[in-house]
């Protein structure tokens, strides 16, 4: 096999796959180095598994508003033999063969740095092959879960976002510590799914707390309902856990301890960079790989060096890596063909106005660009225009007790909007036309004349207008 490529991708996710389809495209040769599983943390153990053990208790809820109909009981085993369907029971060679096809070379085993523009692959075997890059090495090894310094914690064997959405059964109590998307998602798939005791312990005051509180009070109320435990200012102290599998202690701070049969740790994840080999080339071990707005790694001489998705800790969303990924791939073809490398679409701009982002509980939550705290530190003259989901006619026939909110942040100066947030069942459909007017920083005297379709909950928009005095 030969040893020697134009690019080189370490890391076979959505983003590092992207890149390679990307070279391969423009004519390059490319090899795709990857440890665990083609497809990556997405494809087994986060976005795709996740919204399988969600769905059904999503379409539960939604059945449980319409008059007539009656939900029965989700059949846990039945929904995570489903799961196991779409991680293709956790076996990538359907995903290899697509990365052989592009054509692009496959290397199983542990890539990392080994100076510049060469690649140290050792295999499962401990064979190790040396591999060199004409053009570029492209960094695609996406992130890990963080597991805090609390006693006790890390020899619970505690869950995280790898073992809660690869789980083979329904811990009958389940606690949760975090409050962030992976907690809040986790906590209702499997309270939904049978786990009757479930506790969400959460160190701040609030959950979602990067998105516009309204949205994360909707989301705790709907929890408390629905007989999810939230504690908010829960300062874990120790964990305990005698014996492996066993029942687990949460103490905390203040108030009686908490027991339950399984614990899931979701408060944050770090760039995959251990053992990448950076200190070879003079960057920094463990921590992410700063990127221009090429995703070019800066502080390599030659600029030969690239990183996307959560490895460069710019915007941890897969569709936020995939979509470097593309102008990553794209760019390093130019480069290579010593083109023109300027293009708008050769720089990853998104970011900069505010990442869309979807949590997939019920009610759902999503928002793309600013919050109307990050428009006022930023110096915008801003304003600000909210609608009563329930009240809009499409939302209404959706069902009895619909909830939900809309907030939209406008820069008063140039009458453009700035962030908007939509938090209620069935709302991420809602979330690209937002994305759309908020990227393209539509007017908002011409988006009046965008008009919505009725009886839908796109109907939200023109309400929206309308608040604001179109």
């Amino acid at each position: 096999m030969a040893d020697d490529f134009d690019v080189i991708v370490i890391g076979a996710g959505p983003a590092g796959e992207n890149v390679a389809a990307r070279a391969v495209r423009g004519g390059l040769t490319a090899a795709v180095v990857e440890d665990v599983l083609a497809g990556g943390e997405c494809a087994y153990w986060a976005c795709v598994p996740s919204k399988a053990l969600l769905r059904p208790v999503e379409l539960t809820a939604e059945v449980g508003r319409v008059p007539g109909l009656e939900p029965g009981p989700i059949d846990s085993a039945a929904v995570l033999a489903r799961r196991d369907e779409v991680v293709s029971h956790f076996d990538d060679s359907g995903q290899v063969g697509w990365i052989e096809g592009l054509p692009a070379e496959f290397v199983r085993g542990r890539g990392r740095l080994a100076g510049p523009r060469r690649v140290e692959v050792t295999a499962r075997d401990g064979s190790v092959r040396l591999l060199t890059a004409r053009q570029a090495v492209v960094l695609a090894t996406g992130s890990t879960a963080v597991i805090p310094p609390v006693p006790g914690l890390a020899e619970a064997a505690p869950w995280t976002s790898h073992e809660v959405t690869a789980a083979t059964g329904v811990p009958a109590r389940l606690v949760v510590l975090g409050g962030g998307v992976v907690a809040c998602e986790m906590a209702q798939a499997m309270h939904g799914l049978g786990s009757r005791e479930t506790t969400l312990l959460v160190r701040g005051s609030g959950l979602l707390g990067k998105i516009e509180p309204f949205a994360g009070e909707l989301l705790a109320r709907s929890f408390v309902e629905s007989g999810i435990g939230v504690r908010f200012g829960a300062q874990v102290r120790r964990v305990e856990r005698p014996e492996p599998g066993g029942k687990v202690t949460v103490h905390l701070a203040q108030g009686p301890p908490v027991e339950a049969d399984e614990l899931l740790v979701a408060t944050g994840r770090r760039a995959a960079t251990a053992g990448l080999g950076l200190g070879t080339i003079g960057l920094p071990e463990d921590e992410p790989v700063t990127v221009d707005d090429t995703l070019r790694a800066t502080g390599v001489a030659d600029g030969w060096l690239y990183a996307v998705g959560d490895v460069n800790g710019r915007v941890l969303l897969t569709h936020m890596g995939k979509y470097q990924a593309r102008a990553c791939g794209d760019v390093i073809v130019a480069r290579a063909r010593g083109e023109r490398d300027d293009l708008p679409s050769y720089r990853d701009l998104a970011g900069g106005y505010g990442a869309p982002q979807v949590v997939f509980t019920d009610p759902q939550v999503c928002a793309v660009g600013r919050t109307e705290e990050q428009a006022r530190q930023e110096g915008f003259a801003v304003r600000v225009v909210e609608y009563d989901l329930g009240a809009v006619a499409g939302a209404f026939l959706l069902g009895d007790g619909y909830r939900g909110r809309a907030k939209a942040v406008v820069d008063e100066d140039r009458g453009v909007l700035l962030g908007v947030t939509f938090a209620g069942p069935g709302t991420a459909e809602l979330l690209h036309s937002a994305t759309i007017a908020v990227t393209a920083e539509v007017p908002l005297d011409r988006l009046w004349h965008a008009v919505p379709s009725f009886p839908t909950v796109s109907e939200v928009w023109l309400r929206l207008l309308e608040a604001y005095g179109l």
